[in-house]
């Protein structure tokens, strides 16, 4: 079918009602720039999944961060989102505002410089994020083993798509999976997960049209547990076996927290032993406290939508976030609130 077509046909689609979680916060600030909800026939529902990093984060790990820009031998450093996170002690934003020396960065590597020029402090990187941003983690302390930079550190809130995807399961008709994460893993550890469920899966890029003609693929393929790839020029079977390589050597599975989900099974990837001088002290970091009325636990794992939460877009705005989900521009708070 040609593109109008496939538009036409969800346009008009009078069928039973299919639920689809969009799992990559990428998509979803994708569909809403391109406005696809909007034309969506009010059979297909477009759900908003747990695919934004800092959204899925716990206030145990802030609360951590906290802590440790409080002693006065450790620098912070933060992709900008998570700065303006709310943990149970405030924001990162607001300990800088304190004195804390807190420092955002664009990328991780961008510290290397930093650390080595300044050996009386540690610097310690607020390591967030999926499969996705876990090889530039890797390439940070394999470069910094090899200039001999002893003064860098990780604390690790990363998190792994596949034990999400077994857990929410049969509640949605159909996945869009994470393009970016895919592009590390592959496809090809979805396809038990689907056959399991029985519910098609779908690996697409992030134009409109390539999005279009998932959402298509999807909502013919109810009820069958395969998968396929809509994103062929940077998603395959395999994945990127070097990014993998360099994830494996560095790091493990482990039991993670997550937002609104509460603890999965090998979710969560942590330094190995052998690299435990990197670790700023990750691990059970496992309690989570929302601000009262705040709703980002429910709408992240697909039980309301942003506007089902007393809080949105009057006490809770991106100028003035209450939860995660209105900080981030991949949350689902913060794209409705644009949307609106």
């Amino acid at each position: 079918m040609t593109d109008k077509e496939i538009a036409e046909f969800l346009k008009n689609y009078n069928g039973p009602d299919v639920s689809l979680m969009e799992i990559c916060g990428s998509h979803t600030a994708a569909i809403v720039k391109s406005g696809i909800r909007s034309f969506l026939s009010p059979h297909i529902r477009m759900v908003s999944g747990p695919g934004c990093p800092v959204c899925v984060t716990v206030t145990s790990y802030i609360d951590r961060l906290i802590t440790l820009s409080e002693e006065p031998d450790n620098v912070i450093c933060s992709f900008g989102d998570l700065l303006r996170v709310p943990g149970s002690r405030g924001t990162l934003e607001e300990a800088k505002a304190c004195g804390d020396d807190i420092r955002m960065l664009y990328s991780p590597l961008d510290m290397l410089e930093q650390a080595a020029k300044d050996s009386l402090h540690n610097f310690i990187f607020a390591a967030v994020g999926f499969e996705t941003t876990a090889p530039v983690y890797a390439a940070l302390l394999e470069n910094a083993r090899k200039l001999g930079i002893s003064n860098i550190k990780l604390l690790t809130s990363l998190k792994t798509m596949p034990e999400v995807v077994k857990r929410i399961g049969r509640r949605m008709d159909g996945y869009l999976l994470p393009g970016h994460v895919c592009t590390v893993t592959g496809f090809g550890l979805y396809e038990p997960i689907a056959a399991d469920i029985g519910t098609p899966m779908v690996a697409a890029g992030f134009d409109a049209e390539n999005i279009l003609q998932a959402v298509f693929a999807l909502v013919k393929l109810k009820g069958k547990g395969v998968v396929k790839n809509f994103y062929p020029s940077a998603v395959t079977a395999e994945g990127n076996k070097k990014a993998l390589k360099a994830m494996d050597r560095f790091f493990e599975a482990g039991d993670a927290s997550w937002r609104g989900l509460g603890m999965l099974g090998n979710s969560g990837l942590y330094l190995r032993r052998d690299f435990s001088d990197f670790d700023a002290g990750s691990r059970d970091l496992t309690e989570d406290r929302e601000n009262a009325g705040c709703h980002c636990s429910k709408v992240i794992t697909g039980q309301e939508k942003s506007t089902d939460c007393p809080l949105f877009g009057s006490t809770c705005t991106p100028s003035a976030p209450k939860g995660a989900c209105m900080v981030s521009r991949e949350g689902a708070c913060f794209n409705e609130f644009i949307n609106r």
